[in-house]
């Protein structure tokens, strides 16, 4: 058992990233080499300065809102709580005394944005069970929110556990180290990470993001990085 908890916790992530690094370049390379037909892709005037209307485009989706609001919502919560699960990952790497400019501990939120975020992710899947989004859904769909929320179900877990129930086998510290050691090149699994009684909650938590962070390159989640192009483009 201890040796797949290292397969999985070690060279499973330096294959995850790798993969997700060198998928993810390649794809942009790619997206880059298309031609652009500006012309044809305007869709707004613009309305202030060029920028600064994309930006408003690509963070507050007002398209969707107007049509859609109740899944514009459930977006708007996904987006912020993701936002704050990554900052709480940073934290578990490093303590960076700017975050801390409001106090306090790791993750934000006390346990609530973990749960947010797990309800946003599903919602997503079942609204696809409808038509007309059920007829335009293809696997791929669910799969990439499936393994999203097996991740964030299984992460939010560790915390809820720590948050709401005291438990204390695994702190932050321990995380810290783990984490820390990965980013270095020199891993180090702590005895609390290996040996404690949720122990397996962090394998499948990392193996889940894993196994995300390998797919995400080829998966329509490749959005987020030409959002902003794409709407400069469709401003004109």
């Amino acid at each position: 058992m201890r040796t797949i908890y290292y397969l999985i916790l070690v060279p499973m992530v330096y294959v995850a990233f790798a993969v997700f690094v060198i998928g993810t370049a390649s794809k942009l390379v790619h997206i880059a080499r298309l031609p652009v037909y500006a012309p044809t892709l305007r869709i707004f005037p613009v309305e202030g300065p060029g920028w600064i209307m994309t930006i408003y485009d690509s963070f507050t989706l007002p398209t969707v809102r107007k049509h859609n609001p109740l899944l514009w919502v459930f977006l708007m919560l996904f987006h912020l709580c993701f936002f704050f699960l990554i900052i709480g990952h940073v934290e578990l790497i490093a303590k960076i005394d700017a975050f801390q400019t409001i106090r306090h501990e790791v993750f934000l939120g006390r346990g609530f944005v973990g749960l947010v975020l797990a309800i946003a992710l599903l919602f997503f899947p079942f609204r696809r069970f409808v038509s007309p989004n059920r007829d335009l859904s293809v696997p791929e769909d669910y799969y990439l929110l499936i393994l999203l929320f097996l991740t964030v179900i299984f992460g939010s877990e560790m915390d809820w556990a720590r948050r709401w129930y005291d438990y204390s086998e695994m702190t932050v510290q321990d995380y810290r180290t783990y984490l820390f050691s990965l980013l270095t090149l020199k891993p180090v699994l702590p005895a609390a990470i290996t040996g404690s009684g949720h122990s397996f909650m962090l394998v499948l938590h990392v193996f889940f993001a894993n196994l995300f962070l390998m797919f995400f390159p080829f998966s329509k989640i490749m959005h987020a990085f030409v959002a902003l192009p794409i709407n400069k483009l469709r401003r004109g």
